[in-house]
Parts: C-alpha cells; sequence; structure tokens
C-alpha cells in the first residue's frame, strides 16, 4: 500500500517537508491505499515482552518453514513489490514498503519482532541491551556483537548511534525527516566502558526505547544532511546485513540484492534476492509466466490460482476438457449458436465484425487457460495481516458530530457478520478485533469494544431519537436537504440522480432511495456494433413489432433480402440499397436464429443463476470484461435496477431532524482489488439502513480516495485500514491525538482522520509512552483504547487477510504475520535427491 505522509504540526518552512509518526510494517505492501485499504507508515519500536497474558494467535504466520539444512544453497529469488522504493532512506517522508524491505535485508534492525507482534533483541547485532538506571535519568547500555561490521570494514560503533540520534531529533531543520519520535527525548549518547558499548540518556523517560535505532544506518547516512537528504535514495555507501545492494535499475523496475560477503551471521542461502516492480494488476500474469517466486496477492488472484489447481486435479485444461470457467463461461448455446449464426450470415458487414470478434475470444480463451496452468503450479499462503480494516466516522461536523449519533452507527453493525464476508470465504478465522492498539496475540492485547457495547438495533435507535432523529423529522418542502462541506447534497434529486448515473458504475447511489436508481446492463442482450443480434429481419429476443414490414417483398417486388429493415439496409424506409447475398445464408440465419430462441427458453430455469455465477466470476479476474467477445453485452434492460445489494426502502423511511434527513456520504475507493471492501460497505449501509439511517455510497478513484477524501475530510463514513505495532504508546498517538486549531484557523489532525478525540486519550498516551513499568505501561495503553472505542470515531471490522503466491520449493518465506523476515534463512527447499551438503 503507498505510502501516506501527513503533515503534522503547524505551517512552517520545515513543515513542508515533515510527516508525522509515520509507520512502514515491513510485511505491510504498499497501498496504496486503499485498493487495499492500508495506511502503511514507517516501523518504530517499542516496549513489551514475554507476557503472554492475550492469548493464543489468531492465526499463524505460512512461509513454508524449513530449517536450514533442507535449504538449498544459491539460487535467485524474486519478489514482486509494488512499485519501486523512492529512497532508501526509512525516516523520509516517501518511504514504503519496499523500502522496508531493502533496508531490513541490509541494515542492522536491533531488535525484531516475532510472530505475536513482541520485540526481540536481534543477537546478529546486540550481546544486550538494558535499562541500566532510571532515577534520576534514564539510561539504556547497549552492548554490540563484537563481529558487526559495516560493508567497509568500519566497526558498527557510538558514531553511528550519534550521527542518528543528530539527525532524527528535530533540532536541526536542515534534515528532512518523516518522523523524531523518541529521539526527540535523547540527552545524549557516549561511548560505554569500550567500544562494543554504547550509553544512552533520556531527557525524559521512554517506555518505547526499543523502537529506536532501527535500521540503523552508518554515519556516512545520517552525519550531514546533504548525505541525509539525498544520498540515500537510490543507493547507500555501507550496508551491514545478510545482503548488500548490488543494483538498483529504476527503468527495469528491478532491484538486485547480493550475499554480503562480509556478514558474519549465518550465511545467506541465496546468491541474490530481486525486488521487482509489478503492479496488482499485473502479478496474475507474471506469476503464470513463472516471472515471479514470491508475490502477495488479492483475493481474485486467490481464487483463480485455487481453480487452476483444481482443474489440473480434475484433469480439466490443456490436455483435458475445457474450463468451465474463465472468458467464455457467461456464453450459453443460445448466444454461441447466435454468434455463429451472425458470422456466416447474410449481413457481410455484420459477419466480419463477428469473425474478428470470435477470433479475439478464442484467442483470449487460449490466453486464459495457458494462465491457468500456469497457476496451477503455484501455492498460496496466507494468514492475518498485522493490520485492522476499520470503519471511520468523521466527527467534525454534521450528524456525527454528536457522539450519541456515531455511537448509534456503532451499534447498528455486527462485526461477526462483516468480518466473515472478507475472511470466512479464505478460511481464515473471522474474529472482529476488539482493541483499536493491539491484535489479538499481542502483550497489550484486550477486548476493550463492551466499552461502546455490541449490536443492538433497538439501542441504536434509541440513541439516535435521544439524539433528536425521529421519522417524522424529516418532513421538508422539495429540494432541501443536508449538505457537507465538501461533499454533494445527500438528497438526491432526478436531475442529481441523472449526473451520477452518467458517471457511470462508480458513481453515486443512495441506499433506500427509488430514485437514485441505475439501468443495468442484461446478459439476455446481446450486441454486434451497435445493432442488437435478431434485430432488423429477425426477431431473436422479442415479438415482431406490429407493422413491420418484415418478410414480405418491398413496393419495388424486391427479393425477401434479409437485414432489409436494418440501419443501412435495402428494404422499405431504408436509405441505401445493397445487394444482398445469397437467399440459402438467409435462410440459414433464420433458422439457427429461432433454434436459438429455443435453446433459450428450454434453458430457462437455470440459465439465469449460471449466467449470475459467471458474472461473479468475473470480477474475481477472469477477464470475461477485458475481451470483446462474441454476442457482447449491450445496454440495458428496460427499467432501473438499484445497485447490487441495495436494501429495499421500509415501511417509515429515514430518520430526520428539523426538516433534514439524517443521511451520511459513504466514501470507498472503486479499484480493481476493492471488491471485498466495497461489499462490506454495502451491507454496513444496509445495516444502518435498518435503524433508520441512510446512506449516500460515492465510490470515488483509487488514486484519489485518500488524498481527496480521507485526509482532507471530505467523507462521513469510510473504510480504510491501519497497520499494527509492537509500540502502540508511540505510533498510535498521532492516530487518535485529538485535533487541534491552527493559528490559521485549520484543524491540525496529525493522522487522526475521523477527527476525534479527547484529551483524557491524549494523556493516556502519554503516561503510556513515559513509563518504564512494562505492565504498567500496558494498562494505560488498554485504558486509552476503551476510551477510543467509546468515544465512537473508529469502528475496528476485521484483521486484515495477507495471500501470497509461492512456488511450492520456496522456504521460509510467504505470509510473515507480524514477524520480521529472516532474509538469511530463505530460500528453496531441496530436492529430494539432492546431494546433501554441511551446514553452513
Amino acid at each position: 500500500m503507498p505510502h501516506v505522509g501527513v503533515q503534522r504540526g503547524r505551517a512552517s518552512s520545515r513543515a513542508t517537508r515533515t510527516v508525522a509518526a509515520i509507520r512502514t510494517v515491513a510485511s505491510l505492501r504498499s497501498v496504496a491505499l486503499l485498493t487495499s485499504g492500508v495506511l502503511a507508515l514507517p516501523a518504530l519500536a517499542g516496549c513489551s515482552s514475554g507476557d503472554d497474558a492475550a492469548g493464543a494467535l489468531v492465526a499463524p504466520q505460512d512461509i513454508g518453514a524449513a530449517p536450514r539444512p533442507q535449504v538449498a544453497d544459491g539460487g535467485t529469488l524474486r519478489w514482486a513489490v509494488d512499485a519501486m522504493p523512492q529512497t532508501l532512506n526509512a525516516f523520509q517522508a516517501d518511504a514504503d514498503a519496499a523500502t522496508t524491505r531493502v533496508t531490513g535485508a541490509v541494515l542492522p534492525s536491533l531488535f525484531i519482532l516475532d510472530q505475536r507482534g513482541r520485540p526481540q533483541r536481534n543477537p546478529d547485532y546486540l550481546e544486550s541491551a538494558e535499562v541500566v538506571q532510571r532515577e534520576p535519568k534514564q539510561v539504556v547500555l547497549y552492548k554490540l556483537n563484537q563481529k558487526a561490521v559495516w560493508s567497509d570494514g568500519r566497526e558498527v560503533g557510538a558514531p553511528d548511534f550519534v550521527a542518528q540520534w543528530r539527525a532524527l531529533s528535530g533540532r536541526d531543520t536542515a534534515f528532512w525527516t518523516a518522523r523524531n519520535a523518541g529521539y526527540e527525548r535523547i540527552e545524549k549518547i557516549e561511548k560505554g566502558a569500550n567500544d562494543l558499548e554504547v550509553k544512552v540518556t533520556f531527557a525524559k523517560p521512554y517506555a518505547d526505547w526499543r523502537a529506536l535505532f532501527s535500521p540503523l544506518y552508518p554515519k556516512d547516512v545520517t552525519g550531514t544532511a546533504n548525505a541525509f537528504n539525498d544520498g540515500a535514495r537510490t543507493k547507500l555507501k555501507a550496508t551491514a546485513g545478510p545482503f548488500l545492494l548490488k543494483a538498483y535499475e529504476h527503468d527495469k523496475g528491478t532491484l538486485t540484492l547480493a550475499r554480503n560477503p562480509r556478514w558474519w551471521g549465518r550465511p545467506s542461502k541465496l546468491d541474490e534476492l530481486v525486488l521487482r516492480a509489478v503492479p496488482r494488476d499485473k502479478r496474475v500474469a507474471a506469476l503464470a509466466d513463472g516471472n515471479l517466486d514470491v508475490a502477495e496477492i488479492d483475493r481474485s488472484a486467490a481464487d483463480r490460482i485455487t481453480q487452476a489447481e483444481r482443474d489440473k486435479g480434475a484433469g480439466r485444461g490443456a490436455e483435458g476438457p475445457g474450463l468451465a470457467h474463465g472468458v467464455d463461461s457467461a456464453l450459453t448455446p443460445a448466444s454461441a449458436l447466435r454468434s455463429w449464426a451472425v458470422a456466416h450470415g447474410s449481413d457481410e458487414e455484420r459477419a466480419e465484425a463477428e469473425a474478428r470478434a470470435r477470433k479475439q475470444t478464442r484467442e483470449a480463451v487460449a490466453r486464459y487457460a495457458d494462465e491457468q496452468t500456469g497457476l496451477a503450479r503455484l501455492a498460496i499462503r496466507k494468514s492475518l495481516e498485522p493490520a485492522y480494516t476499520q470503519l471511520a466516522l468523521n466527527g467534525s461536523t454534521g450528524p456525527l458530530a454528536d457522539e450519541r449519533v456515531r455511537r448509534a452507527v456503532a451499534r447498528a453493525l455486527d462485526r461477526q457478520e462483516l468480518a466473515e464476508i472478507v475472511l470466512k470465504p479464505l478460511g481464515l478465522p473471522a474474529r472482529p478485533p476488539g482493541s483499536h492498539l493491539a491484535l489479538a496475540g499481542q502483550p497489550a492485547y484486550a477486548d476493550n469494544s463492551g466499552a461502546l457495547g455490541g449490536q443492538d438495533t433497538h439501542e441504536a435507535q434509541a440513541l439516535l431519537a435521544d439524539a433528536g432523529w425521529t421519522p417524522g423529522g424529516a418532513r421538508q418542502k422539495s429540494g432541501t436537504g443536508t449538505t457537507k462541506a465538501g461533499s454533494k447534497a445527500s438528497g438526491a434529486g432526478a436531475d442529481g440522480d441523472a449526473k451520477r448515473e452518467s458517471a457511470g458504475d462508480d458513481g453515486t447511489y443512495i441506499v433506500g432511495d427509488d430514485k437514485a436508481k441505475r439501468v443495468r446492463s442484461s446478459p439476455n442482450l446481446y450486441s454486434l456494433g451497435g445493432a442488437k443480434v435478431g434485430e432488423g429481419p429477425y426477431y431473436a429476443d422479442e415479438e415482431k413489432p406490429a407493422g413491420s414490414s418484415q418478410g414480405r417483398e418491398d413496393s419495388g417486388g424486391g427479393d425477401d433480402r434479409p437485414g432489409d429493415n436494418r440501419p443501412g439496409g435495402s428494404g422499405p424506409g431504408a436509405d441505401t440499397h445493397v445487394l444482398a447475398p445469397a437467399r440459402a445464408a438467409a435462410l440459414q440465419e433464420v433458422a439457427l436464429m429461432r433454434q436459438a430462441d429455443a435453446l433459450d427458453d428450454a434453458g430457462s430455469g437455470h440459465r439465469g443463476a449460471a449466467q449470475d455465477e459467471a458474472a461473479g466470476r468475473s470480477e474475481h479476474g477472469t477477464g470475461r470484461d477485458a475481451h470483446r467477445t462474441e454476442a457482447q453485452h449491450k445496454g440495458g434492460a428496460p427499467g432501473a435496477y438499484a445497485p447490487k445489494g441495495t436494501a429495499a426502502p421500509g415501511a417509515g423511511g429515514p430518520l430526520g431532524k428539523d426538516g433534514k434527513p439524517l443521511n451520511l456520504r459513504f466514501v470507498l475507493p472503486s479499484g480493481p482489488g476493492s471488491e471485498a471492501l466495497r461489499a462490506v460497505g454495502d451491507r454496513i449501509a444496509q445495516m444502518l439502513r435498518a435503524v433508520g439511517i441512510s446512506t449516500e455510497v460515492s465510490k470515488v478513484a483509487d488514486d484519489s480516495y485518500f488524498k481527496d477524501h480521507i485526509a482532507s475530510g471530505d467523507f462521513d463514513l469510510a473504510l480504510y485500514s491501519w497497520p499494527g505495532t509492537a509500540y502502540p504508546a508511540t505510533d498510535d498517538r498521532p492516530v487518535f491525538a485529538k485535533p487541534e486549531p491552527a493559528s490559521d484557523g485549520s484543524l491540525v489532525v496529525e493522522q487522526n482522520y475521523t477527527r476525534v478525540g479527547t484529551d483524557h486519550i491524549d494523556q493516556l498516551f502519554d503516561q503510556a509512552a513515559g513509563e518504564l513499568d512494562e505492565d504498567e505501561a500496558r494498562e494505560l495503553v488498554r485504558k486509552a483504547d476503551a476510551r477510543i472505542w467509546a468515544a465512537a470515531g473508529s469502528i475496528p471490522l476485521y484483521q486484515r487477510p495477507q495471500l501470497v503466491a509461492v512456488k511450492p520449493n520456496v522456504a521460509n518465506a510467504g505470509a510473515f504475520g507480524f514477524a520480521t523476515p529472516l532474509f538469511q534463512d530463505i530460500g528453496f527447499k531441496k530436492s529430494d535427491n539432492a546431494p546433501k551438503k554441511p551446514e553452513k
């Protein structure tokens, strides 16, 4: 997911380059947003270790774990990233998930995370690290691994710590830093008893001290502002990890890491690790062609791989029977017969166009079958991503500024059902998160959702009534409605609807509004060259219209030519006369069209369900709409259809207050890969309508979803995700901080896009960040979370699925969950007959 940077603090010359409190979780993809919907933020570190009070993991990691002796030495592994990293400096605003992957393989991380998201000392760099003094000031003593050296031969030591602290402390505005959390609390850094000891003294206590110096850059990068700002964007002067940077080829979209010959730890199993920039919508093809070994994928790609495995097991495709899904899966015998009839029929222009379409379809079918053959050679590794998707409620203006309305929205939701929509089809546990600040299995986790309460329709209605929203409150004069600053009118009239309809399927509709309906393409209508097959002389899909001159000779004693009444035909009233083909071809077309009609009638009992199923498959990557196939769909059936999943209006209608209806603008991304998010959004809209809340659903382009809507506050309701963290006292404070007014009258929200916060929540975060007793710090975090639930600005719905396609022989890579990848252990499993070699 793409990296999202949010400016913090008041406007200043430095603020234009500053992004506050951004986290990046190594396993999080770049999203963007939010197709995946995650706001990826640079990883900070923190406190806590060894507490099992939170219970077992909901889902373990799935990485094809193999002991090192079972992993072959050598080889090149190709790993997909969303895009080439714009910088290799993880502390800059445009750092992203690809940046994190590179730095994790080539730079020191003093603490890494285990499967439960707990920081653990990394023995490759640290012999020990502990708080050795609390009063009068906190002092942390790091004892470094004596073998740790940079790739230029220099020891990793105190000068590197000092340079990084000065660059990130915020005191020198010449350094373009994205965050300084924790570093600004340091008072001084000095060498300990010897060169392998580093002593850090804090001016203020800092519980999340383990978050610091990971990654650790050489002083060559952090020593000067020029080197920090520009010197580490596409190269690193020195590294100190199991891999080193070999080549950065932006034009080719590849970044190559090679085994570090100076590495003192367990040798890397791979010779090279190549990161390839492959967009999400191109990954299926790249995987099928064998050009990738590891790639994070979405639900639609996973469905195709699963189907390919089933087809292979059943002997379908390739040499066996054809596939029952894919490009031509929606074609019925009747539509195929019509297509053949047109291609061999009486109208030469239509026949030529249909022949081209049929050829393109055959080519698309062949490509799809070849891809399925390649996908059958892959495996899917799945777990739960360390991130949760939430319903965000904008509490800055409008009805949601009233906390009673926000709570009513929350009480209307069946979070268990929403989690099951996304996770159950994948075979993953569907347990709604009970915390905003920790995920199940983490030491700080506790289910605090009781502070708000579970799904309760009557309670939601009572809250709305208490806030003054009643069934009779929406009575108003025509044309009045509620609007939100920067948003469209919530009540859509016919004109507004027509404008939105013309924008296409990614427009706006109002759940429960009869007027906001749009025409749906009918699966029974097929077009070619702008005319419906069977139109003209042969009305295959409808009754012959009264007064038609079809089948009779024209006034000039014509010859019963087919196509007389088509545009450009030669029948009565036609502007142009053409030479007619042979009578036999015309009669054959008539006969075939009638047979097609008979097939339609005979299959009417089951045809609709089959087509609906095929249509559903197309949304998961069958590519049906990507190719122009025979008998293409056209236009829409008579009448209008509400979007799929829209609930019918209930008796009594929506609620209102002071002549204004209770209508909330629900913004969702429209791009591919967001199908699950939209399905959840549609179901939420139905749940809200059950308590009298109308929603205006606006589907917007992915590239504008966050910047133009979430960050700017142009929404009432929205779905997006936050990454989990081992260090909530530091990382989550800006996400839930109380917005503060700036000198220019604007609102400084940091990363709190719901604009809902309290002084008490801020105080609990501050106390937790300064509490060195780990148990007490966790208790403060839990108290803060309970307050966040009660404020009802953010409703966690489900932990996101993590799906990774791999070649089956890939070892120790896949769905990592919270755990930090151990790059030196990643490789390819040995074949059963491979010769045994001594373990390195």
